[in-house]
């Protein structure tokens, strides 16, 4: 694979874009985005096509608004940008409130599990008098004493500490339970911290693009509709052949354009909550959006070895031959598939491979989608999942089973890493970095998901 330095893609990129508006963004120009350089240079141009393109269609809606003037407008974005620096300083001071609770319920947890520990020190000790005293007989301990009176007294004592095992019991019962109630209840002020973190960032961002919005409002003439239309026009005709160039989907026989995927993305929505950003950017993760759903065969069900599509070379472990095997046999056959041509994930450097579509799910994860998926989409028979509409409801579902419905940061966070792994983040190494990665790639990147959805949506 040939590499190219960071300034000579910028040649590239620059030498493509500027080429393309020279010649006046005209349509039966083919653009190539095969090679490595090539998918560069294209990502470069439609990105700066798109931040061009949402300042014209923001120029064109003030030009059109004839019956708002200029400085109406300016005042909106100045009080939205007075708002969310309120909201900031609000958030600030709950992260500081919240940090002090945090502490003292830390504190408090602490303080409770030493009086357990000092508690089942106690409850030992008990337990141990009380066995010392099991060990004699009542004859033994008649004749072991001069008088009744401290034969009672014994009994006295034995009954003193059966009362103190009672009471140390039920002592640890509270405090375990005090203790589980005040984790429970500093892990959500945890995540009510990480959430409020997360959306001052989100405002911060906000106040940025309203402030440059007012700058460009304040060079606007409103006698350039015409010249704002045809920008649009032009601009947005050329940013669908870039996104038409680069969204190809490799080994499915299908491609999804982004348009596409928002399409689906936005059913995902209305029937599971899951919000398209966050989705779009986890199946980007995946696979590209399908761009690349695998590149290996099943060769043999035994052992669950197979071969590279590409190269021919055998590979091992390509899927788990009890666990996955025998329900990938059932799904391609209900398909009517062939179950040694269907393209699935090539094995990582650990576990198995197996991955199917764009969403990547392997067979004995799928059957557990299957109804549910054919239900909502109104599917008669079996769902495919390399089929994208189907794939992309299944991830909503799963998505919307690990608590993504919820559209704060944490939640989202905990989803993405269950998605990986499994489990919660923190527990399998990579799910972090990986959930880190997805909640990047939908909101907070200059080229975000969120990005191309506004740009999606202004082209309408």
């Amino acid at each position: 694979m040939v590499y190219f330095k960071k300034p000579i893609l910028s040649m590239i990129a620059v030498a493509f874009f500027v080429f393309v508006v020279h010649i006046g963004y005209v349509s039966a120009q083919i653009i190539k985005c095969d090679t490595s350089a090539e998918k560069v240079a294209c990502q470069n141009a439609l990105n700066q096509v798109n931040a061009e393109l949402n300042q014209a269609n923001a120029a064109l809606a003030t030009a059109q608004a004839k019956s708002s003037s200029l400085t109406n407008d300016i005042a909106v974005l100045q009080a939205k940008v007075k708002a969310a620096e309120l909201d900031i300083k609000a958030k600030n001071l709950l992260i500081l409130t919240l940090g002090n609770d945090i502490a003292s319920r830390q504190s408090h947890i602490d303080d409770l599990e030493s009086h357990i520990n000092k508690g089942k020190d106690s409850l030992a000790d008990l337990m141990r008098k009380m066995g010392e005293l099991d060990t004699y007989s009542m004859p033994e301990v008649l004749l072991s004493k001069s008088s009744i009176s401290g034969f009672f007294t014994d009994v006295d004592t034995f009954q003193s500490i059966q009362d103190g095992l009672q009471r140390t019991f039920y002592q640890l019962q509270s405090d375990q339970a005090s203790t589980t109630v005040e984790k429970d209840s500093l892990t959500k002020r945890q995540n009510t911290e990480i959430d409020a973190r997360y959306a001052i960032q989100q405002q911060q961002a906000s106040i940025q693009r309203d402030q440059a919005e007012q700058k460009q409002l304040l060079s606007i003439s409103k006698k350039d509709e015409k010249a704002y239309t045809d920008l649009v026009t032009a601009k947005s005709a050329f940013a669908a052949q870039i996104k038409a160039a680069l969204f190809p989907l490799a080994g499915g026989g299908k491609a999804i354009p982004f348009g596409t995927a928002f399409q689906y993305a936005q059913v995902v929505a209305q029937k599971t909550g899951v919000q398209p950003a966050f989705l779009l950017a986890l199946l980007t993760q995946e696979t590209n959006l399908g761009g690349n759903v695998g590149t290996c065969y099943l060769g043999n069900t035994s052992n669950g070895s197979g071969v590279n599509v590409r190269t021919g070379v055998p590979v091992a472990k390509v899927m788990n031959p009890t666990r996955d095997v025998p329900p990938f046999i059932s799904i391609v056959k209900g398909l009517g598939y062939d179950p040694y041509k269907a393209v699935v994930s090539c094995p990582q450097s650990i576990g198995w491979g197996g991955g199917m579509g764009p969403a990547q799910f392997i067979a004995s994860t799928w059957v557990l989608f299957e109804d549910r998926v054919a239900s909502v989409l109104g599917i008669s028979g079996t769902p495919s999942p390399w089929d994208p509409q189907a794939a992309f409801m299944a991830a909503g579902i799963y998505l919307s089973d690990l608590g993504a419905g919820s559209p704060s940061y944490s939640a989202q966070k905990t989803a993405a890493c269950k998605y990986y792994s499994g489990r919660a983040c923190g527990y399998v190494s990579g799910a972090t970095s990986y959930a880190n990665s997805v909640l990047s790639l939908a909101y907070t990147s200059s080229n975000s998901v969120q990005s191309k959805i506004n740009a999606l949506q202004g082209l309408r």
